[in-house]
């Protein structure tokens, strides 16, 4: 669709509330800027900034319009973005390329010239002109545009106040390693084991008369076995216990501290201007802040 194709008549536009491509509202249409040589609708100014008192140029390139609601196939941040024009005087030619440069958009071939800037008028009819016939427009090239009835002349100018606000997030590190691992080590073990061994001993016993032993006299020897018990050491491997590491997770608090910057809004009253507080007409400011944090 090329700009403007689906537009032939300004007075449908004037008053339709603009979304942009993902469905976001931007604003209600305020103005409608038409092509001097074709008088289709190029352009359209619409609300925004804080109580709708910025007006943004859009493009009419593939919008489409439903109802009372106008689709442009541009994103709200980027008209919140466009450059500043006065919406209320002529769209020059430079403004107009700054206009297409941030949009992203190609020139459409034929469309206004280098020469000569555009003025304010009605609305003129599908292919026709405006009141008074638009005089000299064909010689120049921009747009013109047709305003909407009951808009005030009187524009109020805004600026926006940022601040830094300090977000502290977390992130995990790697601050150490434990190992664990298993050595041989020597130690000295002494026990207690209870031995047994024999002994030798003479008993002596008498013969009594009548036991039937008989005398030998001779030389005669007898002997016995001793015994003995002796500690015999062996070892063995025996479990005995497990170990293993584990982590934990131990909360401490820490306060974090950094700078952040803020704007401040400063105005400046006139000399000679009359003021509360003011009645000798000296220089005047008031500084506001932005709350604490």
């Amino acid at each position: 669709m090329t700009q403007g194709e689906a537009f032939t008549n300004p007075d449908g536009l004037a008053g339709l509330t603009a979304y942009d491509q993902t469905g976001e509202k931007i604003g209600s249409v305020e103005q409608i800027y038409l092509d001097d040589r074709s008088g289709r609708p190029e352009w359209v100014t619409v609300k925004t900034g804080l109580f709708g008192m910025k007006q943004s140029f859009v493009p009419l390139a593939g919008a489409r319009r439903q109802e009372d609601q106008l689709h442009v196939a541009t994103t709200k941040e980027a008209v919140k973005d466009a450059p500043r024009v006065d919406a209320d005087q002529h769209l020059e030619p430079e403004q107009e390329h700054e206009l297409y440069r941030h949009y992203g958009l190609a020139r459409p071939e034929g469309a206004g010239g280098m020469a000569g800037g555009m003025r304010p008028g009605t609305a003129p009819a599908a292919g026709g002109r405006g009141r008074g016939d638009m005089a000299g427009a064909g010689a120049g090239g921009g747009r013109e545009f047709a305003t909407r009835a009951g808009i005030g002349e009187h524009h109020n100018e805004e600026m926006v106040r940022s601040e830094e606000r300090l977000r502290v997030g977390k992130e995990e590190e790697t601050v150490g390693r434990a190992r664990l691992r298993k050595v041989v080590v020597t130690e000295d073990v002494t026990t207690s084991v209870p031995l047994s061994h024999e002994e030798v001993r003479v008993v002596r016993e008498p013969i009594r008369e009548g036991d039937g032993t008989r005398a030998k006299i001779g030389e005669e020897e007898a002997e016995v076995t001793l015994h003995a018990e002796k500690p015999v050491v062996r070892k063995e491997a025996v479990p005995v216990e497990r170990v293993r590491l584990e982590t934990e997770n131990v909360t401490e608090t820490r306060e974090v501290s950094d700078q952040v910057r803020k704007e401040q809004i400063e105005f400046d009253r006139a000399k000679g201007e009359r003021g509360r507080g003011d009645a000798k007409g000296q220089d005047w400011r008031d500084r506001k802040q932005g709350p604490r944090h």
